[in-house]
C-alpha cells in the first residue's frame, strides 16, 4: 500500500492504519526509567502517603504524576 492512501485512510478515519505499521521493534525516545533518589522532610512524605492512598496509587505515581502535570505546563 502506498504512503498517500495510508494518509487518506488515516485521514478519512475509515479505519486503524497502525496494522499497517511493523511494530515489534518501536523505541520510545527518551523513554528509559532513569533512577534517581531525592530525600523529602517526613511532614511531606507523610502528605505524598495520604494523597497517594486518597487516589489509590503509590507514592511513587503520585509524585510521577505531579511531576509530568508540572513539567507540561512549562511547555
Amino acid at each position: 500500500m502506498k504512503a498517500s492512501e495510508i494518509d487518506k485512510l488515516f485521514d478519512d478515519n475509515q479505519e486503524d492504519v497502525l496494522e499497517y505499521f511493523d511494530t515489534s521493534k518501536v523505541k520510545m525516545i527518551n523513554e528509559e526509567p532513569k533512577r534517581i533518589n531525592i530525600d523529602f522532610p517526613t511532614w511531606m512524605v507523610k502528605s505524598l502517603d495520604r494523597e497517594a492512598q486518597h487516589i489509590g496509587v503509590s507514592r511513587q505515581a503520585i509524585i510521577k504524576m505531579w511531576l509530568a502535570e508540572k513539567l507540561q505546563t512549562l511547555n
